[in-house]
């Protein structure tokens, strides 16, 4: 009984086969598109000495990284675990997201930086043209974001990829309006202004990316996961007196695992063990944490060791 359930709960994957093709066709699709025009942005952005265009690149080319990462996590979850990796390689995606979050944070000093250098000495720049290169990015990440509508909204992933997309939209709008208003101002002043501001965008998008990878990679408490509901849910199952050496970290960016001691009450027979077992792992899966490993103990004989 307990393998069966052992099993059920590790292979709770988020989709199936053939959403998972449309998936990984879907962020293909999306990083092979959006790559193409980082690589144009970036050529228009030093052609036209456009700092708008080139910090806009870099914020495409930072959520073109988001992409590939939220596909790798999803192949990665495919590999099986190995006698070394006995966990598969999940945590790539947490590294990944560390990596990127740190070159973000790189690329931003570089733009502010050159942003104050064009404030003080502003240079002419063509604002149609940048206009036009920024509305060809709207329609790409349009377009991108459309492909993950109505796909599986529970996986944080894809969720993450649709946000980004709709956010570098926005990003583009905001740099369309700038040419426009730098072409009939001549104000090019604009142009670090409108880097600057995508830099402050970006800061904050990756602050949040950068402290929750971080965490991970400690081994931190997953965000949307509180210990305290944990112990208090599962003191409502008949028969479990209290919860205690409780450690929850993150498998991968979707997924968690859990150990801890459960202290149940001395006349608990061994159904009842199976019972609570049963219950409290089926609490887990709806607090988000998939693989579980418990022990039990009953309240006139507590664990030996010195730390409980």
């Amino acid at each position: 009984h307990m393998a069966h359930n052992h099993d059920h709960h590790d292979h709770h994957h988020q989709f199936p086969g053939a959403d998972q093709v449309e998936m990984s066709r879907a962020f293909t699709a999306g990083i092979v598109l959006n790559v193409l025009f980082v690589l144009v942005e970036a050529f228009a952005g030093f052609a036209f000495d456009s700092l708008a265009l080139l910090s806009d690149a870099v914020h495409n080319l930072a959520d073109v990284g988001t992409l590939a990462l939220s596909l790798v996590a999803f192949r990665l979850l495919k590999v099986k675990p190995t006698a070394q990796y006995t966990y598969g390689y999940r945590k790539t995606s947490i590294l990944v997201a560390l990596f990127n979050s740190v070159v973000l944070l790189v690329s931003i000093g570089g733009i502010t930086i050159e942003a104050i250098r064009h404030f003080l000495h502003p240079q002419e720049v063509p604002g149609i043209a940048i206009s036009v290169v920024a509305g060809i990015g709207i329609i790409i990440n349009g377009w991108t974001a459309y492909l993950f509508v109505g796909k599986n909204q529970k996986d944080v992933n894809i969720q993450g990829a649709y946000l980004h997309m709709l956010s570098d939209a926005l990003v583009s709008a905001g740099v369309v309006i700038g040419g426009i208003a730098i072409y009939f101002t001549s104000w090019f002043w604009i142009d670090p202004l409108l880097s600057l501001g995508v830099a402050a965008f970006i800061l904050i998008s990756t602050w949040k990316l950068l402290k929750e990878s971080l965490r991970l990679s400690l081994d931190g408490v997953p965000r949307d996961i509180e210990i305290e509901t944990i112990r208090a849910s599962a003191k409502k199952i008949n028969g479990v007196m209290d919860l205690h050496h409780i450690h929850v970290w993150a498998l991968s960016s979707n997924q968690n695992a859990m150990t801890a001691h459960v202290v149940l009450t001395d006349k608990s027979t061994r159904e009842d063990e199976n019972r609570i077992k049963d219950e409290l792992k089926h609490q887990l899966v709806h607090q988000n944490i998939q693989h579980v490993t418990l022990e039990l103990e009953h309240e006139s004989e507590p664990c030996e060791s010195g730390d409980c």
